[in-house]
């Protein structure tokens, strides 16, 4: 571990560094990931897109999990791993970063210019106008609609959502878009089975071709939509490193790997530059 720390801390400090973290980097904020130890596929089936929007039954069910899960998310807190990459890139040594996370922690914990690759959980979008909202702004008219709703969990799925039977979802009211009197509403997040908008795929693939190195921070790489963005820099011959817990469908074409815990590993790297 130490020998790979170390040459990590040598390649960190030569700058250039473009980060991609994914579901791991949050785990420690109390969010779980998809496919890890813990992970939330084991017991929970993330909406698809085909499925949300072929259904008002399926928006139903999502918007109540999703309107009790956001209380959750919401006091989702970053971790030393968050705060760690916000310094690296206060010191100019890490130039990008590109998330599949949706929760929005990495600006939290004080990074800047986050390329968030599926969205974020805190805007809304409205499927028809395209009309953009805070979401804590329909986090009140849910409230509002829905004043006897007063179901909580504390289990959080890394969509945002939490787990509820159809009892208890079946009562409750979705509400429509204000700007275009009642147009569906969807969060601002690329669902299962949608394709991450073609420009934002572009703006990373422009941010790895400028890289010294690439650095993966808790991503499993199972799905292409982040994957791409280590081959791409396979293909360019740049580095790539991956620290995350557990074996990637990236290790093939990493430089080396670390098996280590986020929260740990990055503040110790950040103090050895300091």
């Amino acid at each position: 571990m130490n020998e790979g720390r170390n040459r990590l801390a040598g390649l960190l400090g030569e700058g250039g560094v473009v980060v991609l973290s994914g579901a791991g980097m949050s785990t420690e904020s109390g969010i779980p990931d998809y496919r890890g130890p813990q992970g939330s596929l084991s017991r929970h089936t993330p909406m698809t897109y085909q499925t949300f929007i072929g259904s008002e039954a399926a928006r139903r069910r999502y918007w109540a999990r999703s309107h009790v899960g956001w209380r959750t998310m919401t006091q989702a807190a970053p971790n030393d791993g968050h705060h760690a990459v916000a310094r690296l890139q206060q010191q100019g040594l890490v130039t990008g970063i590109m998330t599949q996370n949706v929760d929005g922690l990495h600006q939290a914990g004080g990074a800047r210019e986050v390329v968030e690759l599926h969205g974020s959980l805190h805007h809304v979008v409205c499927l028809d106008c395209g009309d953009s909202t805070p979401r804590e702004e329909l986090n009140r008219r849910l409230r509002q609609a829905n004043p006897s709703f007063g179901f909580q969990s504390t289990t959080i799925n890394p969509d945002g959502d939490v787990e509820l039977d159809d009892a208890e979802v079946s009562g409750f009211r979705v509400v429509g878009c204000l700007a275009c009197g009642g147009g569906t509403l969807k969060p601002d997040v690329v669902f299962f089975g949608e394709s991450v908008p073609a420009d934002r795929v572009r703006t990373c693939y422009a941010l790895v071709a400028k890289a010294r190195l690439l650095l993966v921070l808790g991503s499993s790489l199972t799905v292409l939509s982040g994957r791409r963005f280590v081959l791409h820099a396979a293909r360019l011959g740049i580095p790539v490193v991956i620290v995350n817990q557990g074996e990637t469908r990236g290790d093939p074409y990493a430089t080396f790997t670390l098996n280590a815990p986020l929260g740990t590993i990055l503040p110790e790297l950040v103090q050895s530059l300091t």
